[in-house]
């Protein structure tokens, strides 16, 4: 046992697990995660791995990395620097040693700090031993090494041995935390159940690297963070694209709808095809089509046929899927496209974080083609919007597009399970058989929705496509008085979506010196940043967008109440050009990152600071 005078209790603490591509650090941090969340921490993770299918082994290019912040207290972002640092190798070490706080612990297989990879890390000698990190706890153990000793009586071979290394490095983690070794074993035994001798590998390692840290009396400190107050209900540790396939597959559900997802796989988004695929009992059709047209396309026609359609990809699929939207648009049939935003252009950077494909969203097809845009901002929350997105969609007889990003689609925090029976209802306009006088584009007075006329369905012959048709009767049709009128019905319909949303809310003061802006996925960052500025009492609030096609209705009040804005993004500035569209009459102040990385907290305060300072 730990002395009581050796533990340090924290309100929240931040652990980083980096190491080789290989080195099982996205294990690792995930079963760390899920270990936090049993024992009743509130938490947020972010896994941070690199591009390159097979980066050269022991570079900088190949660390891979995961990021878990866990605490006592309400959890909003991964955190900005850490107070536990594990580096598998010094490439890994190299690169993340500028995210460790002065004073943190880093744990390090010294088995690895060989001359030939501390070169090849970009060292000029052993950063173990020159002095270079005197400014931390180190804890040096051999772990790959070790492992393979602790496994010496299990009938695997060395490689395999070593490959169980990242176990070892949890069990030791675990012991600095006082957390209990036997809740990672159940774990493991769930996890690799159908593999048993690696299930037993993995829990020799474990057992051995808890072991090892309870006797190293080199190890003079740990920590306590005590469980989050929780309200009750059933929680899960989910990521943000686990949690838009629920959403979606619980629309599908309240709508009475059939659900179909037609996908080409693309990072980040491909999770949300996998989860979706599992849930056939549900009656989930999934089509893994063979490219990025046809997964949207397939989605199209299950839609005319009367299913609850979906289609999901990432930005150059996005790109792809454009002219078919366009197809959905004119048609008027629902359909809601996931865009899990990465870093472009082009291939850009497929594991990194960006939001660089919101003017892509609104205005991304030929012609004039509205459809609602809307955007989750956590990785919990993109149930909600998931499901948001396709009641709108179905009830308003329009396609929506869906943004996430890496961040939050990878990320993950805890996720109080809702009652599907008690969602929001979803009612589509479905036209019933022998419909007296039924028209195709016959709508709506006050949503200018028509109805969604199943084929097949008796007495509802009708003609769709691509093609202008006229309004109400739907014959092709190229007059130009009644194209326009066509568009202008597009446009208001999806305007008119403002009365089905709620008013935009704000975080603090209705009213003050300084009025934050966002949009989706930087929620997380900025609620802390603000946090942090009322702490100090500046007067400064945030409204955070997640519908943005139509904007709320309260959007110019709310802006119209403070002395200064100022709207932080993940690209060049998309969201303030289209503000500065709707709402030209007001000055915004800007804080733009484009580095595929999600906003540290502390960079927005700074920023915060010196936008009040300036006069």
């Amino acid at each position: 046992m730990v002395k009581k005078s050796n533990v340090v209790e924290l309100e929240d603490v931040v652990v980083k697990f980096v190491g080789d591509s290989g080195d099982g650090m996205q294990l690792t941090g995930t079963l760390f995660s899920e270990l936090a969340a049993l024992y009743g921490n509130d938490l947020a993770t972010f896994p941070d791995f690199p591009a390159e299918i097979r980066a050269p082994h022991n570079t900088i290019a190949g660390v891979s990395g995961f990021q878990v912040h866990i605490g006592r207290r309400e959890i909003h972002t991964p955190g900005d620097m850490c107070d536990v640092l594990v580096a598998m190798n010094p490439a890994s070490l190299q690169a993340n040693i500028k995210w460790a706080k002065i004073g943190a612990t880093i744990v390090v297989d010294q088995s690895t700090f060989e001359d030939k990879a501390i070169t090849k890390a970009g060292y000029q000698s052993n950063p173990l031993e020159d002095g270079s990190l005197g400014d931390y706890t180190i804890i040096k153990a051999p772990i790959t090494d070790l492992v393979k000793e602790s496994l010496k009586d299990l009938e695997i071979d060395k490689k395999m041995a070593a490959r169980t290394k990242n176990m070892y490095v949890l069990g030791i983690v675990l012991y600095l935390f006082g957390r209990d070794v036997q809740k990672a074993v159940d774990a493991l035994n769930k996890r690799f159940g159908k593999l048993p001798d690696v299930a037993k590998a993995n829990k020799t390692a474990i057992k051995a690297g808890y072991k090892y840290a309870e006797e190293d009396e080199t190890i003079i400190r740990t920590y306590k963070v005590d469980p989050a107050p929780m309200k009750k209900g059933k929680y899960r540790n989910i990521t943000g694209n686990v949690a838009t396939a629920w959403g979606l597959l619980a629309a599908s559900e309240r709508s009475g709808r059939p659900f179909f997802l037609g996908s080409y796989p693309i990072t980040p988004a491909t999770e949300i095809l996998m989860e979706l695929s599992k849930h056939k009992s549900l009656g989930a059709r999934v089509f893994q089509a063979e490219d990025e047209i046809a997964g949207i396309c397939s989605a199209i026609g299950a839609s005319f046929a009367g299913n609850f359609a979906a289609t999901t990809t990432s930005g150059p699929g996005f790109s792809l899927k454009s002219e078919a939207l366009g197809l959905a648009v004119i048609a008027e049939i629902p359909l809601v496209v996931v865009n899990v935003q990465r870093a472009g252009p082009s291939t850009g950077m497929p594991t990194k974080s960006e939001q660089s494909d919101l003017m892509q969203a609104l205005h991304g097809r030929n012609g004039e083609c509205p459809t609602i845009v809307m955007a989750a901002s956590s990785p919990a929350n993109c149930f909600f919007y998931a499901y948001m997105a396709s009641k709108l969609s179905m009830e308003h007889m329009t396609p929506a597009v869906l943004l996430t990003d890496g961040y939050i689609g990878f990320g993950s925090e805890l996720f109080k399970i809702p009652k599907v029976a008690e969602l929001p209802a979803i009612k589509p306009p479905m036209a019933e058989p022998n419909e007296p006088d039924y028209k195709p584009y016959r709508r709506d007075e006050s949503t200018l929705v028509r109805k969604w006329a199943v084929p097949g369905t008796e007495g509802l012959r009708h003609r769709i496509g691509g093609l202008e048709k006229t309004n109400i009767d739907g014959n092709v049709s190229t007059d130009p008085l009644n194209h326009q009128l066509m568009v202008k019905l597009r446009e208001e319909k999806v305007k008119r979506v403002e009365e089905f949303i709620p008013e935009q809310e704000v975080f603090g003061e209705e009213s003050g010196d300084l009025l934050v802006v966002g949009w989706g996925g930087t929620e997380g960052a900025l609620v802390s940043a603000v946090k942090k500025m009322h702490d100090e009492n500046y007067k400064v609030s945030l409204a955070q967008f997640n519908y943005i096609k139509p904007l709320p209705k309260n959007t110019k009040s709310i802006l119209s109440n403070f002395k200064k804005i100022i709207v932080c993004e993940l690209n060049m500035g998309q969201f303030v050009n289209y503000l500065k569209i709707n709402f030209p009459e007001f000055h915004y102040h800007q804080f733009n990152k484009v580095q595929g990385l999600p906003f540290h907290v502390s960079e927005l305060t700074n920023k915060f600071k010196k936008v009040l300072e300036d006069n």
